[in-house]
């Protein structure tokens, strides 16, 4: 049986995935705007000022490097040359008992 509010609501993930991208688009918007952002605070024109959006603007974000090492496996091929032999072996064995080669092949003609 199947869960029915899997369908009908986002799950958490999505949820605070599309909050966070909403959360620095805004903070993007109120520095692109003074406008705006005097809106929220009224003390934003000030020199002393700091907030999220000030250390936004002048590119005072910490960011997490990671850096992630990629494995290549190493597939070994060796390649040998084909060994090619032949056999002579009369063509009377192949034949079933009673029967000889046609008369064309046959040495006395």
């Amino acid at each position: 049986m199947q869960d029915q509010r899997s369908h009908s609501y986002p799950s958490g993930k999505s949820l605070l995935a599309a909050l966070l991208i909403g959360l620095v688009l805004l903070l993007d918007a109120m520095a692109a705007c003074p406008a705006l952002h005097e809106f929220i605070h009224h003390d934003a024109g000030k020199a002393n000022h700091q907030c999220a959006v000030t250390m936004f603007a002048h590119g005072k974000v910490d960011s997490a490097t990671v850096e992630v090492p990629i494995n290549i496996p190493t597939a070994v091929v060796e390649a040998a040359p084909p060994v090619e032999f032949s056999v002579f072996a009369a063509a009377i064995e192949y034949l079933p008992s009673g029967r000889a080669p046609p008369a064309v092949s046959s040495p006395q003609v």
